[in-house]
């Protein structure tokens, strides 16, 4: 088997030499390539090397950005105001690094006024423009009319 030693030489050397090795340096002797031709072991300490990779799979955790689905709600006779006050919170949902899904609710005869549930989509669309891209376009499904919107990458 080809033997790593902590200062980086290598050689091919029979298992209980290799064993042999790693007592002396009071180390332990660990199978890193095992389908390789030879095989490939590392004389290093093991414990210290499973702590430095669970302090790293940490880090890397504690890194990782978990993204969430926020909701906007909107109705097809939602007033400007209304309107800007929503478009304001999804603002700050895409800075926050959320995907937002705005949608129309239709209720009741409402569901006539289709052109205009997807003339408030439109509008947010372009009022979000520098901030979202649009991961879905507008569509209905049952008595709604959403879009998702996920944040653009800064340039």
């Amino acid at each position: 088997m080809r033997v790593v030693d902590p200062k980086g030489k290598h050689g091919i050397y029979w298992l209980n030499d290799a064993l042999d090795m790693a007592r002396e340096q009071q180390l332990d002797l660990v199978e890193i390539a095992p389908h390789a031709d030879p095989p490939v072991c590392k004389i290093m300490d093991y414990g210290k090397f499973r702590y430095e990779q669970k302090k790293k799979e940490k880090e890397n955790r504690k890194r990782q950005q978990s993204t969430q689905m926020k909701e906007v709600r909107f109705r097809p006779r939602t007033e400007q105001h209304d309107f800007d006050f929503k478009a304001k919170h999804a603002r700050e949902f895409l800075a926050e690094g959320h995907k937002v899904r705005a949608y129309v609710q239709f209720r009741g005869r409402d569901i006539i006024y289709k052109e205009q549930g997807m003339n408030i989509l439109l509008r947010l669309i372009d009022a979000l423009d520098d901030v979202a891209k649009v991961d879905q376009v507008a569509r209905m499904e049952g008595r709604r009319m959403y879009t998702i919107l996920s944040p653009r990458k800064p340039r």
